[in-house]
């Protein structure tokens, strides 16, 4: 059970013990973001902050659920998830931020994501490219739901996750040239957004038998940030209700 335990029964880098931490967690990246939603939680309690990985749990119509921030990449968010997992967590949304890629993609919508482009290096270190990252149905289908029910703008499709922010400057990044080029056939592969984390978790989530969903604010375009608050608090809102959706069952 306990893959990555150490300092006893807690996770080496989240501080998380077994009981600590509900079935249903979100996973921002910004440690503040982590808190923003606490908020929203009744009787919300802090439970570790150590490094960028900050963990509270709380309820939400009575419903047990706790979020951690992962920092920034597919690295530290696949070691949110393994050590959250081994704490009894098992469903995972991440609620995070991204730049539209898709035509027609708006500022301020959110996208949730049914699946992800795998263009990162943590999750094929667990299995190869060929597995492919996708949502789990039921999370997925909790969020459209809940997205419809608060009346969010959404839209439904894949994202893409890559390890890189700043690669993408034809005249000083020896690899911009060939970036601007894959991001033609993402648009035209109807990818609709970019972000650094989803294809792990979803990755994660589908070799261990666990749940895995992500509801992603649209802050602005690829390599443009229009406006870092656009959709978060609907991104948040969608997230908090599509666990009671889920609860529900």
């Amino acid at each position: 059970m306990a893959r990555k335990y150490v300092l006893g029964k807690m996770g080496y880098y989240t501080r998380v013990k077994p009981g600590e931490v509900a079935r249903y967690v979100l996973l921002p990246g910004d440690p503040a973001r982590a808190e923003r939603i606490a908020k929203r939680f009744e009787k919300s309690k802090p439970i570790a902050f150590n490094r960028q990985f900050c963990t509270y749990t709380g309820k939400v119509g009575g419903v047990p659920i706790s979020v951690t921030s992962t920092g920034i990449g597919c690295p530290s968010a696949a070691i949110a998830v393994e050590e959250l997992a081994a704490c009894g967590a098992d469903t995972f949304i991440r609620v995070g931020t991204a730049g539209g890629v898709g035509p027609g993609v708006k500022v301020g919508e959110v996208v949730i994501a049914n699946a992800a482009v795998r263009e990162e290096g943590t999750s094929e270190q667990y299995v190869p490219l060929s597995y492919p990252a996708v949502a789990d149905l039921e999370v997925t289908n909790a969020l459209i739901q809940a997205a419809k029910r608060l009346k969010v703008r959404y839209r439904v499709g894949p994202t893409i996750s890559k390890d890189a922010f700043y690669s993408e400057e034809p005249g000083r990044v020896p690899m911009g040239r060939v970036a601007a080029e894959r991001w033609k056939i993402w648009k035209r592969a109807r990818v609709l957004a970019t972000e650094m984390e989803c294809s792990t978790i979803y990755t994660l989530c589908g070799i261990n038998g666990w749940r895995g969903g992500a509801v992603l604010a649209i802050i602005g375009p690829i390599g443009k940030i229009v406006d870092p608050r656009a959709g978060v608090d609907e991104a948040i809102d969608t997230a908090i209700e599509a666990v009671k959706i889920l609860a529900k069952g």
